[in-house]
């Protein structure tokens, strides 16, 4: 099943709150000194969205497992050096926007290269979301945005419909619409490969539990 999946990406985020005071947006740059002076801790499971921090859910115990399950996936990838599999590190996506998404299959580059800075969208195969009680935060907030910085191929492991949706195509529009041109659900029984990576044949059945 394919379709197309759209919005405004500049619209405020969370817009139906009504804010009595103004509030003040982060740059990535001012994100990342905060977390240098203590300001912001290591520990916090947070991220930046359109200068926005964002405290994000916690996992439970099914959706470790299936994050442990998709890396698995990219073991072999990962030891012969063709990509990297980082685990819910940051990438930056713009100025004010620093996602922290599940997983994150990205080129391999020089060593010192990860040591300076974040990932950027180039650097990005796909993105990977495992999404329960975070699955409209997911699709509605940070899907966009990877659409809006032309990440490739972004997968939602849907475990509310116990579906992996695919989504691939980003466009953006004149004025500022973006989204993803194609859509796909993947089922129990079915197998699907990464764009980027067509020769890695990955079952649904390894993954969903």
């Amino acid at each position: 099943m394919t379709q197309t999946a759209f919005t405004k990406t500049k619209e405020l985020l969370f817009q139906d709150l009504k804010y009595s005071l103004p509030f003040r947006r982060f740059s990535v740059s001012e994100y990342h000194k905060m977390g240098e002076d203590g300001i912001l801790s290591e520990d916090e499971h947070i991220e930046l969205i359109d200068g926005v921090i964002i405290q994000m859910s916690t996992e439970g115990t099914r959706h470790s497992v299936i994050m442990s399950n998709i890396a698995a996936q990219f073991y072999e990838l990962v030891i012969e050096g063709r990509a990297l599999l980082r685990v819910r590190n940051p990438i930056v996506l713009n100025d004010d926007t620093e996602p922290e998404p599940d997983l994150a299959l990205v080129k391999t580059r020089d060593r010192a290269y990860y040591l300076e800075t974040h990932p950027h969208p180039e650097d990005v195969l796909l993105l990977i979301e495992v999404a329960d009680t975070s699955l409209e935060y997911d699709k509605e907030i940070k899907l966009l945005r990877y659409a809006a910085s032309k990440i490739e191929e972004v997968w939602i492991v849907n475990l509310v419909d116990n579906i992996i949706e695919v989504y691939r195509e980003p466009f953006v529009l004149a004025d500022e619409t973006a989204g993803y041109r194609t859509r796909i659900y993947f089922l129990k029984g079915d197998m699907l490969s990464p764009k980027s990576i067509p020769a890695l044949k990955i079952a649904v059945d390894d993954v969903l539990v």
